[in-house]
Order: structure tokens, then C-alpha cells, then sequence
């Protein structure tokens, strides 16, 4: 019956009671339900036994009853079959000793025939005062003519009892009276009252309990100390198949011994955080005992389901994400119209088309991240996450930790709580590993299992987590020849080999530098808040002048070059004499373009082990002004690469090293 921020009249608000009983009580409640106008609905029915229940079951069917009122055998024959709370008329001392004292004013020979469900012992009071009182107790109609017949026999002449055996007493030509004031019927009317506004403020409780429990995600089930299912939520009942009524007041065990709370019952100690399985679906399960005032009363079994963790989880990471996080790239933002490129768009779509596994071959520089964020964005698994990492930006361990997550306490400065690896980020999404080829060969085994059986093991951890993640590696390596030399693993290799794509080099495209040239050139404007026509014939200039350049630093070289340009290009050395011709001023910006590998040079920087090279690394060098970080970023390599390659150089006097 709805309470809380319902429409109900003050009428419907009241508790509603049904008062049973025949005649001499019956007249009782009718003179008393005027007293309780103001605060009950009373209604007397003139009814017993079975007619009474049906009564009171065709009225709870119209309207919601609280509670029933009754007296003697019927009260307790009404208790047996009603799901309702029913009052009885309670006997008080007084009232037996008023009733006695009007029957002993009729005649010194006095009977008391009461109901057996609540027994009036005069035992005492008879020895006492020699009251001469003889007593029986019956349970039906029968038992109560037979009791007032061996009465009658005994030569009792008044009997003293409750409504049915005062009437029957009558019929059989003895003086009935009636145990009953007028005062306990109408305390039994009041403690009715009492008990229909207790158990309307536990209904309002249970349906408000109800009403958070239904709106939960979590599935929930509490049972009492017997295990006995007392609250089962719409999520739980959903997830196992049933409705909740269907479960109420069974054993959980019996219905479900997968979700048993006998242990939590038995021990009183809590166990959460289980990974299980329940009619077929993985839930995480957590079992708690219920306490109140010390003592143990029942447990609660709430179930979670982890794809909502993870859901909530990436919404978590998508609200936080700081503004500056690139955004996916789609195929389309391959830019160019050679046949190189264009069949890698083809293969690419092709292989967002499939869930397995991708490698990608190419240069330093060449856009491979570009094309893997593309595949992912082409591929059903756009709206989940895509997970960047550069293999060889990291040491082993912290790799490792990256890759996995760990535990709490899994080594020294781990995180409280642990962390979550790369892996579970990536859950039902793309997992890019850029530079696969520089990972430790202990990790590649762990990368193997991984992707064999789709589920990762944090550092630490002794239960390894289920994981759906579509891997794409990348490398500039020839990993063949690693297998070769022992430095990458075969098995891993045909793991990761399934969907080959070769990204072209910009050499191989050298038509598409003009297309490039002028994208890049645009984005650059923007983002610099630059004039794009104060710079485009310095942009038509760098175009013509690369016709026969060879890019090793591939579009990421372009790109530095552009940004190099768009600096430069309206400012002129302090100390230089000015110089009028553009191409000249072109020479001066961008000295490789003029001096750089030629045509004939058939692999890019970073394959090149040969003096030409060196030559080419000193020459960006030296246009940097000996800055080796912006040489690093011309080149297209790291800042350590460049050292290495410089230092393990024969000396030469052909240009600048520092």
C-alpha cells in the first residue's frame, strides 16, 4: 500500500481493521467503533470459522486490511488461516473475577469453560478462597457442548465462558455469562490500532527499501539466520531467470548453490570480491553477514556485473581525459593518390574488417600509428578504448608494469591498491605496441600468452584477468632477421604476423609530397595562428626543391620541415648579408634538401650504416646549429639514436658533431 508521496484521503490514510464475533461480543465492537472513528476504519462482521475467512480474504482482495480482531477458538482459528495479524480479546484477571462474582450471585455451583489456546488456571484462587469453581477448556464447537454436557451432568448450573459457550450454554438449559468486559474488547480494538500503524510504518520501510533496492544495477539477495530468501532485487532475479516472488521464503541453497550464504551464516565473516559464475554469466559476488545489536540475523549476497564496472570505468577515463588528448585518426586522413597508398587504405579497411591480430612494416616517420588508429576507427571496436605504447620508450620493468598492471605490494613504490595494466585499459578495444620489435625477450613470452589465452596476468597476482583486446604492433624492423639472430621470437612473430600491412616510405610516394606538402602546410597555419598565403610560395619552393630528395625522416621530416619553414621564412640571419633569391634563402633554411641523399641511396636513414650517413646526420646538425634535439626531430629519430650514431662515426673533418 503506497504511503510515502501518495494522493491517499484521510479516510484511506487510517488503518483498516476487521472486527469477528458472534452476538454478545458481536454487540461489543459495534457500541465500541465509534471511539475509534478518528483514528481506525473499523468494520464488525457477525461471522466465525470459515465464513469469517473468506470474508476477510474477499475484503483484503477489494481493499488492503491491517489487522483482524477476534476472541477465543475463533481468534485462534482465524490466527491458523490468514496471512493477516489478528488480536485477540485477552481475559484480564478482573474480568474473571467480575464474571464469577455474577455467576456465583446466580448459583453456588459454577462452571468456567474457556478456549485451549489461552487457558485461565484457578487451580490456586479455588484452594485459596474455596471458590468451588470447576474448570474445562475445549478447541472446537464439539469439545465445547461435550464440556458444558459433563458439567451439566456434574450438576453445574452457570457456566462462565467466552460468546459461543455462553450461547451454547444457554441453549442447553444452563445459565451462561459472558467472560468478556467491555473493557478487554475494547483494549484488544486498541492494541489493533497499534499494531496496523506499526505495520504500516515497516511497510512504508520495506517498500522505500524496495524502491533503492529495484533502482540498483548491483543484484541483491538477503536471507535470514535459516538462509531463508526474505528480498530478491529485479537485477538479481533478471540475471538468474526467475521472478523475485518465486524465490521468497526458499532456501538459497536449495534454489541456487552456486550463490550458497552457509559459510558467511555458519562463520559470520564477510568474502567479497569473487569472480564466479552464475547460470551461465560472470559476476563479481561479494557475501556479507547481517549484525543488529550484536547478534548475527541473516547475510546479504550482492552481485555486480563487470562489464558495467568497465563501462562506468571508460566513462570515468573519457570525462577525465585532458583536453589536449589526440584525437583517432581515421583511413580517410591518409592523404595521396599513389598506387602504394592507396592499396594500404584497401588493406587497411580490409583489416578492420577482421579482429585478428595486425602488423605494421614501415619507416620511422611513415604514419604507422596513423594507420592503426585508423584500422580501429574503421573497425566495430570504434566506441571502445584505443591504448598507445612505445615498446622501446621504456626500461624492462617499467614495460612490464605498464603492459600487465601489478598488485598492491608487488614491489617496492607499487601503488596502493595496484594498478591496472595496459592490457585491461584496452578491454574490448585496440591495443597499438609501436616499436614492437625492441621488446625484451622475457616480455615477449608474457605478449605471447597474452594474446594465446586471451587473459592477463598482473605482476604480483596469482589470478590472471580475461581480457578482449585487438593488438596491433608496429615496427621499422626487419623481424625476420631478428628471429634470425635470436632476438625475437618465432612463435611471436607468426602471432603478430597474421594482417600484414607495409606502410610505404615517402620515397616510395614522392608524387604525393605536393598533396602532403600543402595539408600539412594548412594544419600548420592554423595551429601557429599563421597567414597561409604569406608562407605559400616558400611551400611551392620546399616542393620544388625535393624533387629528388629521399626523405628519411619520411612525413614526420615533412612536417618538421614545414614547421622549420613557417619560423624562418619571414626572418633573415642577423649577421647574414641579405640574400634576394628565394631558392637561395630555401639553401640557407632547409641545407638538406640541397645536400641530403640522392636517388641512388635505396634504403632510408635509419637502415643506412654507411658514411653517407654519418655525413647526412652532420649536415642536419649543423643547420640546427648544433642543437641536437631539433636535428633529432628533423631526422625523425630520438635524441640518443643520434648521439649513438654520431659517436660509434669515424671522425671526419666533413662537418660539426657537437
Amino acid at each position: 500500500m503506497p504511503l510515502i508521496g501518495s494522493s491517499l484521503t484521510p479516510e484511506d490514510a487510517r488503518p483498516r481493521i476487521v472486527a469477528i464475533g458472534f452476538k454478545r461480543i458481536h454487540q461489543m465492537l459495534q457500541a465500541l467503533v465509534p471511539e475509534l472513528a478518528d483514528r481506525a476504519t473499523v468494520e464488525v462482521l457477525d461471522a466465525g470459522f470459515d465464513a469469517a475467512v473468506a470474508q476477510v480474504r474477499q475484503r483484503q482482495a477489494i481493499q488492503a486490511v491491517d489487522v483482524v480482531v477476534a476472541a477465543g477458538s475463533n481468534g485462534g482459528y482465524l490466527r491458523q488461516h490468514l496471512e493477516l495479524p489478528v488480536v485477540l480479546v485477552k481475559v484480564g484477571g478482573f474480568d474473571v473475577l467480575q464474571a464469577l462474582a455474577t455467576a456465583r450471585q446466580r448459583s453456588p455451583r459454577v462452571g468456567l469453560v474457556t478456549w485451549q489456546g489461552a487457558p485461565l488456571d484457578l487451580s490456586p484462587f479455588n484452594t485459596l478462597f474455596d471458590l468451588g469453581v470447576t474448570q474445562r477448556t475445549y478447541t472446537t464447537e464439539d469439545d465445547a457442548r461435550a464440556c458444558l454436557r459433563a458439567l451439566q451432568q456434574q450438576g453445574i448450573e452457570v457456566v462462565v465462558g467466552p460468546g459461543l459457550v455462553a450461547d451454547l450454554a444457554d441453549e442447553m438449559g444452563l445459565t451462561g455469562v459472558f467472560l468478556y468486559s467491555m473493557d478487554a474488547v475494547r483494549e484488544a480494538l486498541h492494541d489493533a490500532v497499534e499494531v496496523a500503524r506499526a505495520a504500516r510504518i515497516e511497510q512504508a520501510k520495506r517498500e522505500r527499501l524496495n524502491t533503492i533496492l529495484g533502482q540498483l544495477s548491483d543484484g541483491v539477495i538477503a536471507v535470514d539466520r535459516q538462509e531463508r530468501i526474505q528480498t530478491v532485487n529485479p537485477s538479481m532475479a533478471r540475471w538468474v531467470g526467475v521472478r523475485p516472488d518465486e524465490w521468497l521464503g526458499r532456501t538459497l541453497t536449495e534454489v541456487c548453490p552456486e550463490l550458497s550464504l552457509q559459510t558467511v551464516l555458519r562463520l559470520g565473516e564477510a568474502d567479497v570480491e569473487r569472480i564466479e559464475r552464475v547460470k551461465g554469466k560472470t559476476l563479481i559476488v561479494n557475501r556479507l553477514p547481517i549484525v543488529e545489536q550484536g547478534l548475527l540475523t541473516g547475510a546479504v549476497l550482492t552481485c555486480q556485473d563487470p562489464i558495467s564496472i568497465q563501462r562506468v570505468d571508460r566513462h570515468l577515463r573519457t570525462r577525465t581525459k585532458t583536453p589536449a588528448a589526440p584525437r583517432r585518426h581515421a583511413l580517410e586522413e591518409l592523404l595521396g593518390r599513389s598506387p602504394a597508398i592507396d592499396q594500404l587504405r584497401r588493406m587497411a579497411l580490409s583489416a578492420a574488417r577482421s579482429a585478428a591480430t595486425v602488423l605494421l612494416i614501415g619507416e620511422s616517420g611513415t604514419g604507422k600509428e596513423l594507420v592503426a588508429q585508423g584500422i580501429h576507427a574503421a573497425s566495430d571496436r570504434r566506441e571502445m578504448p584505443f591504448v598507445a605504447l612505445n615498446c622501446a620508450a621504456l626500461t624492462e620493468t617499467l614495460l612490464e608494469s605498464e603492459l600487465f598492471g601489478y598488485e598492491e605490494g608487488a614491489f617496492t613504490g607499487a601503488r596502493r591498491g595496484g594498478k591496472i595494466g595496459l592490457f585491461e585499459a584496452a578491454h574490448r578495444g585496440t591495443l597499438f605496441l609501436d616499436e614492437v620489435g625492441e621488446m625484451p625477450l622475457s616480455l615477449q613470452a608474457r605478449l605471447l600468452r597474452v594474446l594465446q589465452e586471451r587473459e592477463v596476468l598482473r605482476v604480483g597476482a596469482t589470478e590472471p584477468t580475461p581480457v578482449n583486446v585487438r593488438v596491433i604492433a608496429a615496427t621499422h624492423r626487419d623481424l625476420r632477421e631478428q628471429v634470425a639472430q635470436g632476438l625475437f621470437r618465432l612463435d611471436l612473430f607468426y602471432r603478430l604476423n597474421i594482417l600484414r600491412l607495409d606502410v610505404p616510405s615517402l620515397r616510395q610516394r614522392r608524387d604525393d609530397v605536393p598533396l602532403l606538402a600543402e595539408a600539412l602546410h594548412a594544419r600548420l597555419c592554423h595551429r601557429l595562428g599563421s597567414d597561409p598565403a604569406r608562407t605559400r610560395p616558400w611551400l611551392q619552393a620546399l616542393v620544388q626543391a625535393a624533387t629528388r630528395y629521399d626523405w628519411p625522416g619520411n612525413v614526420r621530416e615533412l612536417e618538421n620541415l614545414l614547421e622549420r619553414l613557417l619560423a624562418y621564412a619571414g626572418d633573415e640571419p642577423g649577421a647574414a648579408p641579405r640574400v634576394q633569391s628565394l631558392p637561395e634563402r630555401l639553401r640557407l633554411i632547409a641545407p638538406e634538401l640541397f645536400d641530403g641523399p640522392s636517388e641512388s641511396s635505396p634504403q632510408g636513414l635509419q637502415q643506412l650504416q654507411t658514411a653517407q650517413e654519418v655525413d647526412h646526420l652532420r649536415q642536419v646538425l649543423a643547420a640546427c646549429g648544433g642543437d641536437r634535439q631539433q636535428a633529432a626531430r628533423q631526422l625523425g629519430i630520438s635524441r640518443t639514436t643520434l648521439w649513438r650514431k654520431l659517436k660509434t662515426a669515424p671522425a671526419t673533418p666533413s662537418g660539426p658533431t657537437g
